[in-house]
């Protein structure tokens, strides 16, 4: 990654402006109910504490819409933070203004001020240059470590960086790394396994994946747009019709790709989308009429596993069925089974893959798990991230 981290600059004695990504879920008592994310930026956090700063943190949580909705203020993050980092963690009542100033300017060396909701000022998300600049004066020195939001050039993303010293924090160092090397330099041979609902989202990476990876597996929702492209019955499986005609004319393109493009061969179909439906498994092109697809089938699974376990490289986005449910969560199971016990260097990413890898407790196997569902799928598609290229360049 050619961008100054933190390791490049001098913050002792300084007031650091850090973006991370603290879009958390709450509990229905208002508390943090998973701190993944919070834990992932602790490592920034704690080098900068170490090296005499004092920080201003600021996050978004939700879509209020440049509104202030009380149910999404950062109050339980502050309490969850000050709690992991062993630090007091204040909060301001508002995001930008001369209370929020002040107490910013009075912060000494070691003490960590957060502030409210980003996107409870319209000026987040429309990049407004005032609204930057605020935010800058509050600091001598801007840390993006929210990988999560880099995809976005809003004004705590790339206006702050225009008007302070900015460089990336350890984890969007991490983030880029890892994901930079799926694209320039693999460990062959390198499979893909890209699942979820809608294929909309991911259509430009299979198209950039078709000549990087040797291997591409293909579950979840999604297949079945591709399975109607082809002239198969798909009952009532999830389907993006208006995509047929881009998706049938991007598969026939697949025969000069490099991939080897793998769909289902078998699928667990129900009768209806209830967790108790009756179901049963079929072949790929036998869907009863009325019937939908919610997994992968076993002879699927079985060759997905022994692809995923010739592969030195695995990279990992989307589900391969409803794993919530247990009667069509093997395939998604497998998987992530499968990737576990590899030796290979394993990427996975996406907020369902995430939630079903620690579901299943397999976080620990992995060689990195991504923190940034829509910027890892748009690097990874080619894409130059705002919130990257807004950093200052590393010295050659």
């Amino acid at each position: 990654m050619a961008k100054k981290t933190v390791k490049d600059v001098d913050v002792s004695g300084k007031r650091v402006l850090v973006r991370v990504d603290f879009n958390v879920p709450l509990d229905d008592a208002g508390g943090v109910a998973d701190d993944t994310r919070i834990e992932a930026s602790l490592p920034t956090l704690r080098y900068l504490l170490d090296h005499g700063a004092s920080l201003v943190i600021m996050s978004h949580l939700g879509r209020p819409k440049g509104k202030v909705v009380e149910s999404m203020r950062l109050t339980p993050v502050a309490a969850r933070l000050g709690e992991l980092l062993g630090v007091e963690v204040r909060k301001t009542g508002a995001v930008v203004g001369e209370e929020v100033e002040k107490a910013c300017a009075e912060l000494r060396p070691g003490e960590v001020i957060l502030l409210e909701n980003l996107r409870f000022q319209p000026g987040e998300e429309d990049n407004d240059p005032d609204f930057a600049a605020a935010l800058a004066r509050l600091a001598d020195v801007y840390v993006n470590d929210a990988f999560g939001a880099a995809h976005r050039a809003h004004a705590s993303v790339t206006g702050v960086a225009e008007r302070l010293p900015a460089v990336a924090g350890l984890l969007m160092e991490k983030e880029v790394r890892a994901l930079q090397g799926l694209l320039t330099a693999p460990e062959r041979p390198f499979v893909a396994v890209l699942g979820g609902s809608k294929i909309s989202d991911k259509l430009k990476v299979i198209g950039r994946f078709q000549n990087l990876v040797d291997t591409l597996l293909i579950g979840g929702g999604m297949c079945f747009t591709i399975f109607k492209s082809q002239g198969m019955e798909i009952g009532k499986s999830l389907c993006e019709d208006d995509l047929l005609d881009e998706v049938g004319e991007f598969m026939a393109r697949g025969s000069e790709a490099k991939a080897e493009i793998m769909l289902p061969m078998d699928l667990v179909v129900a009768s209806d989308f209830k967790e108790d439906a009756d179901s049963r498994t079929v072949g790929a092109g036998d869907i009863p009429a009325g019937w939908m697809g919610l997994d992968i089938g076993p002879r699927t699974i079985e060759a997905y596993v022994e692809a995923i376990a010739g592969a030195n490289t695995i990279f990992w986005n989307g589900p391969m069925g409803v794993f919530e449910w247990e009667a069509f969560s093997r395939g998604t199971r497998a998987v992530a089974e499968a990737m576990a016990s590899s030796s290979a260097v394993s990427v996975a990413g996406g907020g369902d893959t995430i939630a079903a890898i620690e579901k299943y407790g397999l976080a620990e196997d992995f060689t990195h798990i991504s923190t940034g569902g829509g910027a890892s799928m748009e690097l990874l598609e080619g894409r130059e991230l705002p919130g990257v290229a807004a950093l200052e360049d590393a010295e050659a």
